[in-house]
C-alpha cells in the first residue's frame, strides 16, 4: 500500500472515530517512548521535537509523543533494533544508517545521484505515487525481518562535500585521506582511496578533536555549524551529488501502530509531511545565516567543489550499484523501480522548468 493510500484509507476511518474537539480530557493521553538517531543540538533534532508538538496538538492531546537525543535510551546505531524489540516504541533516523544490514538500505533517501537524477520531490513522488512505500515497508518487515512501519521524515535535501584539514584540489587529491562518511557514500569514496570511518553525527568533532580523522561531512551549513565542525577544520566544499535527495525516516514498532485508532495513526503521517515540507522550508534560509556567520566570524573558507570529483562520484555510484544490482536481487528490485519513475519523470521536469542557474544569474550571478 503506498503512503497517500494509507494515509487516505486511516482518514476516511478516522472521519467515524475522531474525538470531538475539547474532549481530550475525558480521555486518556497515549503516551509513546521515541529516540533519535541525531544528535539534540541539530535542527534534525528539532524537526523531530515539532513533529511531536504537532501529533499532540493534532489529536487534541489523545497521543503525546516523547523524545529522546541518542544515547539516552539506546545509541544512535541501535534505535532500530530497539524499536524492533519495543525498547522503544519508535524512532527518527536515516536508511544509510543500515547499509550493513543490507545494502539497499541505501537507496531509501540517500543514495549518491539521487539516483537517476531524483531530488527530494522526486523521491517523496516515487514513495508516495512510484510503489516506493511497499518496498519500503518490504525492505524493514522482509528482508531484515525488523518488526516496524515505516514513513518518510525530514529533508535534509542536498548534502555538501563536507570538511576538509588540507585543502582539496582533485579526485586524486582525496586518496589517503581518514574521513568520515557514511552508508554507501563511503565504498563511493573509497574507489578514490579515501580512507573512510562510519560513526553517528555526535561523535564527529569529538574524533577530528583527537586528530582520529581529518576530514568528514554531516549535511550542509546549518547543520555543520550547529554540530561544530568550524571549530576544527576550516576548509568547507560546496556543493556534491553524493546524497542530493536525503530524506530521513520515522518508524514504530507494529504491534504500537497497530494499537493506536485510525485517526491518530492519520496523524502521525500527516504530522511527519508537515515536518518534511516545514525542514526543507527553512533549510534554505538557516543555510544562508550559517554560511554568514562561517566566514565573518569563524574564518571557515568556502570553496567550491572540483568538477571532477563530482563526475567521479557518480562514476564510482553506477559501478557500486551494478555491481550490487548483481548480487542483491531486492536491491536491484528498488533501484529498477527507481530508474522506471526516473525516466518518466526527471526528463520531464528539465523541460518543464528551466535550470534553477537561468533565472538566479540574472538577478545574483557575477556582473
Amino acid at each position: 500500500m503506498t503512503l497517500s493510500r494509507m494515509l487516505a484509507a486511516v482518514t476516511s476511518a478516522a472521519m467515524l472515530a475522531v474525538a470531538p474537539i475539547g474532549a481530550a480530557d475525558a480521555q486518556t493521553t497515549q503516551k509513546l517512548n521515541f529516540s533519535s538517531a541525531f544528535p539534540a543540538s541539530t535542527t534534525i533534532f528539532d524537526n523531530f521535537k515539532w513533529w511531536a508538538d504537532r501529533v499532540k496538538l493534532m489529536s487534541g492531546g489523545r497521543l503525546e509523543i516523547v523524545v529522546s537525543p541518542p544515547g539516552s535510551i539506546v545509541p544512535a546505531f541501535e534505535v532500530l533494533d530497539a524499536t524492533h524489540k519495543k525498547v522503544l516504541d519508535g524512532a527518527h533516523s536515516g536508511a544509510a544508517y543500515w547499509v550493513g544490514k543490507n545494502k539497499a538500505a541505501a537507496l531509501f533517501g540517500v543514495a549518491p545521484g539521487g539516483p537517476f537524477g531524483f531530488d527530494m520531490y522526486d523521491y517523496l513522488g516515487w514513495l508516495n505515487d512510484g510503489g516506493g512505500m511497499e518496498l519500503y515497508h518490504e525492505f524493514y518487515n522482509k528482508v531484515l525481518q525488523r518488526d516496524i512501519t515505516v514513513f518518510p521524515m525530514t529533508s535534509v535535501s542536498n548534502q555538501v562535500l563536507g570538511w576538509y584539514a588540507k585543502p582539496v584540489a582533485s579526485w586524486a587529491d582525496l586518496k589517503g585521506r581518514k574521513c568520515r562518511q557514511t552508508g554507501l557514500t563511503a565504498e563511493v569514496f573509497s574507489k578514490a582511496g579515501m580512507a573512510t570511518v562510519n560513526m553517528p553525527g555526535g561523535e564527529i568533532v569529538p574524533a577530528a578533536q583527537r586528530g582520529a580523522i581529518e576530514c568528514g561531512e554531516w549535511v550542509g551549513p546549518a547543520e555543520d555549524l550547529k554540530i561544530g565542525f568550524h571549530m576544527v577544520w576550516k576548509n568547507f566544499y560546496m556543493p556534491s551529488v553524493h546524497e542530493p535527495a536525503t530524506v530521513l525516516e520515522m518508524f514504530v514498532n507494529n504491534d504500537v501502530w497497530k494499537s493506536l485508532s485510525p485517526d491518530l495513526q492519520a496523524i502521525m503521517v500527516s504530522a511527519a509531511n508537515d515536518a518534511t515540507l516545514r525542514s526543507a522550508q527553512i533549510l534554505n534560509k538557516l543555510n544562508a545565516e550559517a554560511l554568514k556567520e562561517m566566514t565573518e566570524q569563524h574564518g571557515v573558507k568556502v570553496e567550491k567543489t572540483p568538477d571532477d570529483i563530482l563526475t567521479k562520484i557518480l562514476e564510482a555510484w553506477d559501478q557500486i550499484a551494478a555491481d550490487e544490482s548483481g548480487k542483491n536481487p531486492f536491491f536491484k528490485k528498488v533501484y529498477d523501480s527507481q530508474k522506471a519513475y526516473a525516466a518518466q519523470v526527471v526528463p520531464t521536469r528539465q523541460k518543464v522548468y528551466p535550470n534553477y542557474d537561468f533565472t538566479a544569474n540574472h538577478y545574483w550571478g557575477k556582473k
